[in-house]
């Protein structure tokens, strides 16, 4: 008899959970279980180790089509995730075979969890990057479920209560980059929200050989979205001998490619890279936050 996969929480993803949310790390097994009944799934294993903010789950469907289960957490919004994956449907991104926002969950076409474009040299990796979000950044459409860039970057404060030592002067630049960026932002597309090499996996739909997969989708102009990729691979750069004149001529290739303003790409950089950093710190993941604070003082 074959033994029943373990369900349980992958450690990365209870680890990185707050302490409310001890109940939904516990009932996740019945949640699988429960969509595994309703969708007529059979469940093969967790996908480990996985990420922070869900659970994925490798399943098949009744005709034997492989799939993957994605359990969001508390917090996060499986119903806005499928709203962005059926704009683009399919172009640029997975596709969303089933969603139950009751239960957090979304059945998604399986793609090749193991490799992403992390796993291609940077100059290639790069390139794919920029084809996938040319293909993501659409209209939103009239009456969207999308937070704007304005509402989801609102929390960085330069008063808050844990902040990294020294670093109020960074703080107050940031705050003082987004409030002139929003002042004139020139455009309103759908983005990605978390679009980094890391999500982008491999595929063979058909369609495309790379896909994107766990957005936190918003509206608002391209240079937000290409400022999470422009710190991709952050400890190699760290690592690298002469990182910021690296990192400026990574900015500008990124922004020239999509022919975007280079100092937008550079304003949304320095904000998502403090703003990172200040989260990082209050997580208590220090090394990460002093990464990220490094990188923001190179722009």
């Amino acid at each position: 008899m074959t033994a029943a996969p373990d369900l349980a929480a992958p450690r990365r993803l209870a680890l990185a959970q707050p302490a409310a949310a001890g109940a939904w790390l516990a009932e996740l097994p019945e949640l699988v279980a429960r969509r595994a009944r309703a969708w007529e799934l059979t469940v093969e294993r967790v996908a480990a180790p996985g990420g922070r903010t869900s659970m994925t789950v490798l399943v098949r469907r009744a005709d034997g089509t492989p799939a993957a289960l994605k359990l969001c957490a508390p917090g996060t919004s499986a119903a806005r995730e499928a709203a962005a994956l059926a704009c683009w449907d399919g172009r640029g991104a997975v596709r969303a075979l089933e969603v139950a926002p009751q239960d957090g969950a979304l059945l998604l076409e399986r793609l090749h969890g193991e490799t992403s474009l992390r796993s291609l040299p940077e100059t290639k990796a790069m390139l794919e990057a920029v084809s996938a979000l040319h293909r993501l950044w659409v209209p939103p459409g009239v009456g969207h479920p999308f937070p704007t860039v304005a509402e989801r970057t609102a929390g960085l404060a330069a008063d808050g209560a844990d902040l990294p030592e020294g670093a109020g002067p960074l703080i107050a630049e940031a705050l003082a980059a987004r409030a002139e960026l929003l002042a004139g932002a020139p455009e309103e597309v759908l983005l990605h929200g978390d679009f980094r090499q890391g999500a982008v996996l491999a595929a063979d739909t058909g369609r495309a050989p790379w896909l994107a997969v766990g957005p936190d989708p918003l509206v608002g102009e391209r240079a937000y979205d290409l400022a999470r990729l422009s710190r991709d691979r952050l400890h190699d750069l760290i690592a690298s001998a002469g990182a910021p004149a690296i990192t400026r001529r990574r900015m500008t290739k990124l922004a020239a490619s999509v022919e975007l303003d280079p100092e937008r790409l550079r304003g949304w950089t320095l904000f998502r890279a403090v703003e990172s950093g200040v989260r990082a710190h209050s997580e208590g993941r220090r090394a990460d936050a002093e990464a990220l604070l490094e990188f923001a003082t190179w722009l």
